[in-house]
């Protein structure tokens, strides 16, 4: 499988419509340096397939493919190896989990992508801001850090944190830091959800990658708006 090449990185999130967008975004920005890879979501995963997809993509480049299922990792323990073996079997590199649903589940998800050499990356806290329980969310910081104790156990060294929120951010990278060397992190809501990659370079440690999505496909000519963003990577 195919790693991210550069420590610090632009990925695309490709959230069009149809096959044709996704085509004319990875025409227009596989050539910008800072493009680390692609994300793939349900939308088209479901409408085209991942095999044809990918095969779609691999026209163009050989940057990495991540696959987020949005939010993956969130069923029963047993439906593990039928993900992992969809994502190796369709030449997907990386995917992401949320695995929301059980510390069996999470298990049994990190380890089935794990056997069939597809990358693991896990998030536990989303960008939306009615996440947390003390904003009338679900979720309590301790089940958070709880989700990526568990991840870094079981040997997971690639993480999901909400660029719109740098507090929070530097908070759990830190505990990240703490348990596993060198850990990278991905961190979608840079641009339209209010994440700003000069904020993030000041809270993020060495290997982080920057997700983004509408802020390049939306925009006229996605390949420079992909380089204007990756200028700002180092500042």
């Amino acid at each position: 499988m195919t790693t991210i090449s550069r420590d610090k990185s632009i990925v695309i999130a490709c959230d069009v419509q149809n096959i044709a967008s996704l085509e004319r975004l990875v025409a227009s920005t596989h050539q910008v340096a800072a493009v680390g890879g692609y994300k793939l979501g349900f939308s088209l995963g479901l409408r085209y397939g991942l095999p044809s997809l990918v095969s779609l993509i691999r026209k163009y480049t050989k940057k990495p493919v991540i696959y987020d299922h949005q939010k993956g990792g969130t069923d029963v323990p047993h439906t593990a190896s039928l993900f992992a073996g969809v994502m190796s079997s369709s030449g997907i590199d990386y995917a992401i989990l949320f695995p929301f649903s059980s510390p069996s589940t999470e298990e049994a998800w990190i380890r089935a992508l794990q056997r069939e050499g597809v990358t693991p990356i896990v998030g536990a806290m989303m960008t939306t801001p009615d996440f947390m329980a003390e904003s009338g969310g679900f979720f309590s910081r301790g089940v958070i850090s709880r989700i990526f104790q568990i991840a870094s156990d079981l040997g997971v060294d690639q993480f999901v944190l909400p660029a719109n929120k740098p507090e929070q951010t530097l908070e759990l990278r830190q505990e990240i830091e703490a348990r596993v060397s060198d850990p990278v992190f991905f961190l979608p809501g840079v641009g339209a959800q209010g994440g700003e990659l000069s904020a993030l370079r000041s809270v993020m440690g060495r290997r982080w990658h920057g997700i983004v999505g509408r802020t390049i496909y939306d925009s006229p000519d996605p390949g420079a708006a992909a380089s204007r963003l990756g200028n700002e990577l180092d500042g």
